[in-house]
């Protein structure tokens, strides 16, 4: 899984350097009007995609129990930063994307959040299975960019301009929807 999220985490670590020297390529400029969001869910995406992998390894949790739980706190703090960022960036930018898309984000945002709460929750109550099932989710949640990355990159590389249109948005939410799927079925055979 850490393979997949390797180019997610690259693009994200690349724009943190680019925020504060006020490099961000044009299609991206906008992002300047509000770069303390931005940063924080750049920096924040980053933390979650190379922390997760690494949580939802048995041997660091059996052998490294206390490290296990201070990276889970960090990992939660930056789900956390992905949550809030994405919510005020859907307000800083309601134009950016579609209403369909908009309504994904908004959805997928608000989830995350939740996914993340139901989780600590869980481990408070000393419930393991709960707690591991929706930190699953959470990270399926939080790393479901990283699979409209995947998708859209290629696009954008050919093409030089991002894609739109009608069956872009299907294809962003069906990405981000089909991550989410994936991560309940897996709830469901452990």
């Amino acid at each position: 899984m850490f393979f997949v999220t390797l180019l997610t985490i690259v693009v994200a670590l690349v724009q943190a350097v680019q925020i504060p020297l006020g490099a961000l390529p044009e299609d991206s400029r906008r992002l300047s009007a509000a770069p303390i969001w931005h940063f924080m869910h750049v920096l924040g995406g980053a933390t979650f995609g190379i922390l997760g992998p690494l949580q939802f390894g048995r041997v660091l949790l059996r052998r490294y129990g206390f490290l296990h739980r201070v990276m889970g706190r960090v990992f939660v703090a930056a789900g956390g930063m992905i949550s809030l960022s994405s919510l005020s960036l859907l307000w800083h930018f309601p134009d950016t994307y579609s209403a369909a898309v908009n309504c994904g984000r908004l959805l997928f945002g608000i989830a995350l959040g939740v996914a993340l709460a139901i989780a600590m929750r869980a481990i408070y109550q000393r419930n393991v299975t709960s707690h591991r099932n929706w930190m699953i989710r959470a990270y399926a949640i939080g790393m479901g960019a990283t699979v409209v990355t995947m998708v859209f990159l290629p696009i954008y590389a050919i093409t030089g301009e991002p894609p739109t249109g009608l069956a872009s948005d299907i294809v962003f939410l069906g990405c981000w929807t089909a991550c989410v799927v994936f991560a309940e079925g897996l709830v469901r055979r452990i």
